[in-house]
């Protein structure tokens, strides 16, 4: 998913290896990142010669029942998809939209488990006792400050919130993960009414999964054993292409600095002690880490949390959330290390008392060539998605708004091809650790137009349009035609599991969240409680969560002075 492929020899050159290095030298410098890399050219795959294997899909009778249900159901489904996007509820309060899911789910014959690893809005959602164990997917968390009319191709926020020093927009689904949600569900049940009326032997879980956009929910889930005794996983995204593949990720390190000072006011600044000035100090410190402290494929991003109410306040509280991302948990282990250090520094430089709080850590993602071929032989089969002209007119305004080539949405299915010989950073996903559990099938469709990022209002716009609704069936349908595959051709399931073992051996995971951490949580409304028959706290959680609070004192002045004559 990145534009810049360097090749080999600028990766080995990454790891400080020389160009005729062998792949065994680069598997010794970081054997999880070889695992993803490595193996390609290990088993002989050239990306200058490769095609995908045709004849993988087989058309059966299950199969179609599967897709029927779809095309049967494409209403309720899409519904589904849209009251998501109208919540447009933020990570880890996902009340609404985690309900809606799980009563169509339930509705369709899968029994829900609400709250695994202490989340509220995480559930299990199983049909099936017998078989191989296929697991599906669910997010449904917006993003803060994407809020846009659906339909609409210039920036229009639907939630704007007034302050007349700084106003905001509300909530959106920039990510849509509105359309992530309906079509993993859509795919589980699909299968499990295929297994039913083809007496198949299968059980299939769908896994509801909160607080995607802050990598929360699967990494903590994954440390807890939920996502134990799976034979695959498959897995889709909305983006701006639609294809498969088996590319790596980011590796992710989440937590945020607080600065604790002393307030007083902004016009008799002497003695005050400024949070702000540590966060603003540690942010400069990190900057100068770019140019020779930081790998073509490191990351590191952040957002000022609480900045301080007013200028003649000196804010005695201010924190900075980072995001640190790298190849692999080693290389980002490293590089958060040197985070740390600059906020330990700015904490000194400005007389204030650090903070620090770990929130999340996942690993890269480790996604299944075959199953990314046997998925790309289904999506050939069933076709891309079909836009109508006025799904190519709104995408042509939303980038002629965002100064993109005006192409409208794409017609044809991107060709599947091999990761680059590189990983030059990019994105972060908390399936990874999933990944690293049973054999992960990924793939992608185009829900908002090329050319244009996700976590961008234009993804909002047509998130709730026929265009995300085209992605979303159109996944659903790829996904459970692949589930079906792997259910009645046991030797499809196999390879991937085969593939699975070859590449994590000697590779042992293990989570990158320290024992005894609590996640970030919310406490639920009483109404969702009731309705989930959850009871709050969650077992081994500490509520509420001890206050951070200032109490340092005010710093000297210095001595008194006479006045000058």
């Amino acid at each position: 998913m990145n534009d810049f492929h360097p090749g080999r020899r600028r990766l080995l050159k990454m790891f400080g290896l020389s160009a005729t290095a062998t792949t065994a030298a680069v598997l010794q410098a970081d054997p999880v990142l070889a695992a993803t890399l490595g193996h390609d050219e290990r088993t002989g795959v050239d990306p200058a010669t490769y095609r995908a294997p045709t004849g993988l899909a087989k058309n059966t009778a299950a199969k179609q029942t599967a897709l029927e249900w779809i095309t049967a159901n494409e209403g309720a489904v899409t519904g589904l998809s849209d009251r998501v996007w109208q919540y447009a509820e933020l990570s880890l309060r996902e009340w609404k939209s985690s309900l809606a899911h799980a009563r169509l789910l339930q509705d369709n014959g899968f029994t829900v488990t609400w709250g695994p690893a202490g989340f509220p809005t995480a559930f299990v959602a199983t049909y099936g006792t017998e078989g191989p164990v296929l697991g599906f997917n669910a997010e449904y968390d917006a993003l803060p400050g994407l809020s846009q009319k659906k339909g609409v191709g210039t920036h229009d926020p639907l939630v704007h919130h007034y302050d007349a020093y700084g106003p905001t927009y509300g909530a959106g689904h920039g990510d849509a993960h509105n359309c992530l949600g309906a079509g993993g569900t859509a795919a589980a049940i699909a299968v499990a009414r295929a297994i039913r009326a083809h007496g198949l032997k299968a059980t299939v879980k769908l896994f509801g999964s909160a607080g995607e956009e802050q990598l929360v929910g699967k990494a903590y889930a994954v440390k807890e054993g939920v996502y134990d005794g799976l034979d695959a996983f498959l897995d889709w995204h909305p983006f701006n292409i639609t294809v498969p593949f088996w590319n790596t990720t980011s590796a992710l390190i989440s937590a945020t600095f607080t600065f604790l000072g002393a307030s007083g006011h902004g016009g008799t600044p002497l003695g005050n002690k400024s949070g702000l000035d540590g966060a603003l100090l540690m942010a400069t410190m990190s900057e100068y880490l770019r140019e020779k402290n930081v790998a073509p494929s490191g990351r590191f991003h952040y957002a000022v949390i609480n900045g301080g109410g007013a200028p003649n306040v000196t804010p005695d509280m201010c924190s900075i959330w980072f995001f640190v991302r790298e190849g692999s948990p080693a290389r980002a282990r490293v590089l958060y290390d040197k985070i740390v250090e600059c906020a330990k520094a700015a904490a000194q430089a400005s007389q204030t008392r650090l903070v620090h709080k770990f929130h999340s850590a996942t690993w890269n993602l480790l996604a299944s060539k075959a199953g990314a071929e046997l998925l790309n032989d289904n999506m050939r089969q069933i076709g891309a998605p079909r836009f109508t002209d006025a799904d190519h007119a709104l995408a042509r305004s939303i980038q002629k708004s965002l100064g993109r080539p005006e192409t409208g949405m794409p017609t044809s299915l991107t060709p599947l091809a091999p990761p680059a010989a590189a990983y030059t950073g990019g994105l972060a996903t908390d399936t990874a650790d999933v990944s690293w559990q049973a054999p992960t099938a990924v793939l992608l469709s185009a829900a908002y137009p090329p050319g244009i990022p996700n976590h961008n209002w234009g993804a909002t716009a047509t998130a709730a349009t026929n265009i995300g609704h085209q992605a979303l069936l159109s996944a659903a349908r790829y996904l459970a035609a692949g589930a079906i595959d792997l259910i009645e051709q046991p030797e499809r399931l196999e390879a991937m599991k085969q593939e699975f073992a070859e590449r994590t051996e000697g590779v042992g995971w293990a989570s990158m969240i320290p024992d005894g951490s609590q996640p970030p949580l919310y406490e639920p409304p009483a109404e969702f409680l009731r309705a989930t028959g959850q009871s709050w706290p969650p077992k081994g959680v500490t509520w509420p969560v001890p206050p951070v609070v200032a109490a340092e004192q005010l710093g000297t002045t210095g001595p008194d002075l006479p006045p000058v004559t």
